[in-house]
């Protein structure tokens, strides 16, 4: 005689998704990439089946094929293609996280490198002497950077991070805080006719051969130090090209030509032979910390923050742009 009550049912528990592993994300984003499990291993410094593996353990807690492999080639399944493209920024973002933790867990160490064009003045020993006082054990060497190559220091290493005179475009660098706006003036031999004069229009200076910096400076940055012509339109004669500017400087004290210097430098580098006017009508001098964007750190951010604490900010960020 069978029984009246309702029909067995078969339960399956409810269990938790397992938790992924860090190291298998990192390894399906670099076989992603490279496509290919032998140059994976390689990378990750781990063995072709311990790549297989780590793949199979990801692929399992998700529940389908992130990776086709033949015997002739390695492709990422439309899935894999889709978890790739969401998984890449979150992973960045953990390890740039990670990395800040740890950072901040043992202190800025190591060296900062810090070129300057022109002088390296008070505005930038304060945010020196601030960034030593929070992190004792970062040294820091500062150099100086060539008047006529305000960013190659920076793309070959030879700086960490630069404070030179904007504008800057360059798409490889990143531009962080905007600072000390100042008047520009004229430099000119005291046997100058303009030299008597107690300030000048920018129209002044199409009388006037203005010396400039050379390559490798950008086009665009060097007719921003010495623009070609005035801003009605009047032709300024091209006075010599210089590498530095004490070289600049030398030239115009022979009265080779004048060269466009901002107040503070005019007035750090007073000298008898040479007077510094000012000069209306133009866009003011402004600087800007550079770093290169691909070599980013903490000792990095960790200046910027001093420069952007201890710097006076720029009154119009747009006159360095």
């Amino acid at each position: 005689m069978s029984g009246s009550g309702p029909p067995a049912t078969t339960t399956t528990a409810l269990r938790p998704a397992p938790g992924l592993e860090l190291r298998e994300l990192e390894c399906f984003l670099a076989l992603s990439e490279e496509l290919h499990f032998g140059r994976t291993a390689e990378r990750l410094y781990v063995s072709q089946s311990r790549v297989s593996q780590l793949l199979r353990a990801l692929e399992s807690r998700i529940g389908a094929r992130l990776v086709d492999r033949t015997s002739r080639r390695v492709r990422l399944t439309p899935l894999g293609e889709e978890f790739r493209t969401s998984l890449r920024p979150a992973y960045d973002a953990l390890r740039a996280t990670v990395e800040r933790a740890r950072s901040a867990a043992r202190g800025i160490e190591g060296r900062l490198t810090i070129g300057f064009q022109g002088t390296a003045d008070d505005r930038i020993m304060r945010a020196i002497d601030a960034f030593h006082r929070r992190h004792p054990a970062c040294a820091t060497q500062i150099v100086e950077i060539p008047l006529c190559d305000p960013f190659g220091a920076l793309r070959s290493g030879a700086v960490d991070i630069a404070v030179t005179l904007l504008p800057m475009t360059e798409p490889d660098l990143t531009l962080g805080p905007v600072f000390s706006a100042q008047q520009q003036t004229l430099a000119v031999s005291v046997r100058h006719p303009l030299a008597a004069r107690p300030t000048i229009t920018a129209e002044d200076l199409a009388g006037i051969a203005l010396i400039s910096p050379g390559g490798p400076a950008p086009a665009y940055w060097r007719a921003a130090h010495a623009p070609t012509a005035t801003p009605q339109g009047r032709p300024i004669p091209a006075g010599p090209k210089v590498s530095t500017l004490q070289e600049g400087l030398t030239l115009t004290a022979a009265d080779r030509g004048g060269m466009l210097l901002c107040r503070p430098t005019a007035e750090y580098h007073g000298r008898r032979d040479i007077a510094f006017v000012p000069v209306t009508g133009l866009p003011d001098s402004v600087l800007g910390l550079v770093h290169h964007t691909e070599r980013e750190t903490a000792r990095v951010r960790a200046f910027r923050t001093a420069v952007t604490e201890t710097a006076e900010p720029a009154e119009d960020v747009a006159k360095a742009t």
